[in-house]
């Protein structure tokens, strides 16, 4: 176990709470008992009084045949809080267009619900990734907002 996060005292003791570390890690228990992880809780977005899991919108958009990758976020909206944006980049074959964008945002509505699916779509060649693979949603939200983009040293280059 670690004793600091560096520079940042105020962080460490909020993360542990009677004796218990706090990792800031979501999950959710179904009617089976089992534990599902939900996203983290600095990812969570929240939209029109649901919480939503960015991983359960990606992980419903990379069923649709022509998407290869899927990065969501919330973006601010001052009616909703948050509205849902995904960034997709699409299979070889498959092109960008207002007609593959409702049929995205079609296919989401019907296996999430339309207060979860995506009400934004924008079609990148490749999503940002770190070294790992893992997609970058905190990149995509800075440059969505224009705000630093921070620490690029993880980044995959080939982006």
């Amino acid at each position: 176990m670690f004793r600091e996060y560096l520079h940042d005292e105020e962080r460490y003791r909020k993360c542990f709470v009677s004796g218990w570390y706090l990792t800031g890690d979501l999950a959710k228990r179904d009617e089976a008992k089992y534990f599902w992880f939900v996203g983290r809780a600095d990812d969570i977005i929240k939209t029109a009084g649901h919480m939503v899991g960015p991983f359960e919108v990606e992980s419903t958009l990379m069923e649709h045949p022509a998407v290869a990758e899927a990065g969501v976020i919330g973006k601010p909206d001052p009616l909703i809080g948050e509205l849902v944006k995904a960034f997709v980049a699409l299979k070889r074959g498959y092109e960008a267009s207002d007609e593959l964008r409702l049929d995205l945002i079609g296919f989401a509505r019907k296996r999430l619900g339309s207060a979860v699916a995506p009400k934004e779509i924008e079609f990148l060649p490749n999503l940002p990734k770190n070294k790992a693979g893992k997609i970058m949603r905190r990149l995509l939200k800075a440059r969505e907002l224009g705000l630093p983009e921070g620490d690029l040293s993880t980044l995959e280059t080939g982006e």
